[in-house]
């Protein structure tokens, strides 16, 4: 590794939440930027060890990650390369990005500004057709809590609902990239609660969405807003609480 390389990767030796994220950003940029060209042999593990201080598995999970988002190719016995063409590969959010609260935060950072203009439009453009569907999975979503379940398959299916009824099919093949990880159970820590604490999380749920419902319904655009502004940023209230709790434990 050269020193060039190695004063790039050397920012890594700092304290990080996660340094997996961390790294796997450092050579993204590295790509993006062009200073690792397409058909460019990465690093060897042990050089980036070396230069970055973490383990061999922070390299390995950072290396997978960048192999997920179609940046790097893996040849045998060869190690990694650059991609040919590195920015072929749709923009997506893979299971390995979400390794910290603070990442799930800023998943919903990047929601509510996609979903806050979708149930706009949803509002001004739904049709019949719509509304049976988002039912159908608020439905679905209700019985699924109900039954103590954590209900995120059902979430997210009726969160696209709604882009889909916004009649632009490029919302609803963004929220495709992403699946149902932009509902991040892992993190929810519902396991964690008391009896109690879940039939009072599963009420909030039921009534964040219905009103969400109700407003893209009744055609209220500027209620629809402020339905999922209001649903997202409760959200994000209850896993910034789960950072600051873990942080000082």
């Amino acid at each position: 590794m050269t020193d060039r390389d190695n004063a790039v990767f050397n920012t890594m030796r700092q304290p990080a939440n996660n340094l997996r994220s961390g790294l796997a950003d450092t050579l993204m940029a590295q790509i993006e930027s062009g200073d690792l060209k397409p058909g460019q042999r990465l690093p060897t593990e042990q050089a980036i060890m070396r230069a970055t201080g973490v383990s061999r598995t922070i390299v390995r999970e950072a290396l997978a990650t960048l192999r997920a988002k179609g940046l790097i190719t893996t040849r045998q016995g060869l190690g990694a390369f650059v991609s040919n063409d590195p920015t072929a590969r749709s923009f997506s959010i893979i299971p390995n990005d979400l390794q910290s609260i603070d990442d799930v935060l800023r998943v919903l950072e990047l929601r509510m500004g996609v979903e806050y203009e979708a149930a706009g439009l949803a509002a001004l453009r739904r049709r019949q057709e719509d509304l049976d569907r988002m039912q159908d999975r608020l439905d679905a979503l209700d019985k699924a809590l109900e039954e103590g379940g954590y209900g995120a398959q059902e979430d997210y299916a009726f969160h696209r609902s709604i882009l889909v009824a916004t009649q632009n099919s490029y919302y609803s093949r963004l929220f495709d990239t992403f699946g149902d990880i932009m509902v991040p159970r892992q993190w929810a820590r519902l396991d964690k609660m008391t009896v109690t604490e879940r039939k009072r999380h599963a009420a909030r749920m039921r009534r964040e969405h219905h009103a969400i419902f109700t407003a893209i319904r009744d055609g209220d655009e500027a209620a629809a807003r402020r339905a999922i502004r209001s649903h997202l940023s409760k959200s994000a209230a209850r896993f910034e609480e789960l950072r600051d709790a873990s942080t000082s434990s």
